[in-house]
């Protein structure tokens, strides 16, 4: 291996770190105006865990949640309820939550600075 081939090694590896930050800030900034819509504080975003326990309280969902969350298969269903709860909270379908799961950097944003409005008691469907 010659020496160009690690220098352009880790140039890559640099511009995914680059892409992976922004990203990051992108979603911090998405949950941070969620959080506000909803009459929480922005700063809570930044707080691990805690920021899952203000998204559970925002979702109508108990906090106690937040452990089911470390359980391995169970979290993966809670996270998926609770994302449902959220969007149900801001108006939006369940076809809106399939986008949030599986295409976050479009539809996060969209929640986040879209006309969406919280509504802490949804209409249940």
């Amino acid at each position: 291996m010659d020496e160009t081939m690690v220098v352009q090694g880790a140039g890559g590896a640099g511009m995914v770190l680059i892409v992976e930050l922004v990203l990051a800030i992108l979603m911090i900034v998405c949950l941070w105006k969620i959080f506000t819509k909803a009459g929480q504080p922005g700063w809570a975003a930044l707080i691990p865990f805690y920021n899952a326990y203000v998204m559970l309280q925002i979702a109508g969902k108990p906090g106690w949640w937040l452990i089911l969350m470390f359980v391995p298969v169970v979290g993966f269903v809670v996270g998926i309820l609770a994302t449902v709860a959220l969007a149900a909270r801001f108006g939006k379908s369940v076809a809106f939550v399939v986008g949030m799961i599986l295409l976050p950097i479009v539809f996060w944003p969209m929640l986040a600075f879209g006309s969406a409005q919280y509504d802490a008691a949804p209409a249940q469907a």
